[in-house]
């Protein structure tokens, strides 16, 4: 079996019951990072064997993880933060896993996507989630279908590229409502709503550490 466990995207606190109960039972532990994982496990005195899995060994280590799982042990998937699949390697040994037959069980948690979402003050009846943008290559083609959107857009977007994303919403949509999360659930959680062009003015340089989650309001979407 192999268990995709959701774990917090912060606040350590932000974990289930059965995710716990999940990872102490295991055989061992698929995560990206050993050294993010272990302070997680530490906190709840988890000692479980972890194998790194990141987009340069993947296709390397998924063979020997199915051969594991087919002779009969259990393995648990985690990410970084939140929930394993959403942008990052795991999803290639969910495919494989189903592809050869082992049963994969969620165990549902945090989502940054989500959790952003149900404070952005945005639609959430229909939305589109975008992961990271290209950074070169596709960047433009991507920038233009968020700018005609009709649903709610939900992007990540990391500390050294913010600024120059949000210069570039200013100049494609400088009138539409942008939500700006950073740290969510960590002690330095901030959120910021506003006109494109006003946040890029405002926020600047301000906002150099942490991990964000972007939201743009649908094109036609005006505020009451």
């Amino acid at each position: 079996m192999l268990y995709v466990v959701s774990t917090p995207i912060g606040n350590l606190k932000d974990i289930t019951f059965r995710a716990i109960e999940v990872l102490h039972d295991v055989d061992f532990i698929v995560c990206e990072d050993t050294r993010v994982t272990s302070i997680l496990l530490k906190h709840y005195e988890i000692s479980k064997e972890l194998v790194s899995l990141n987009a340069f060994s993947e296709r390397f280590k998924i063979e020997n993880l199915i051969g594991r799982l087919n002779g009969g042990e259990n393995c648990a998937l985690v990410s970084d933060a939140g929930t394993p699949g959403i942008s990052d390697p795991g999803a290639r040994l969910i495919s494989a896993c189903i592809k050869n037959g082992i049963d994969v069980s969620a165990v549902p948690g945090v989502s940054a996507v989500i959790t952003a979402l149900s404070i952005s003050g945005l639609p959430t009846d229909s939305f589109i989630y975008y992961g990271f943008l290209p950074v070169k290559k596709g960047r433009q083609k991507k920038l233009l279908a968020i700018s005609e959107e009709t649903r709610t857009v939900i992007i990540y977007e990391s500390v050294h590229r913010i600024e120059k994303l949000l210069k570039e919403f200013s100049e494609l949509f400088p009138d539409r409502t942008i939500v700006v999360c950073r740290e969510l659930t960590k002690k330095f959680e901030e959120v910021w709503r506003g006109k494109a062009n006003d946040l890029f003015i405002s926020l600047g340089k301000k906002t150099t550490k942490g991990e964000f989650v972007v939201l743009i309001a649908p094109q036609s979407w005006i505020e009451d």
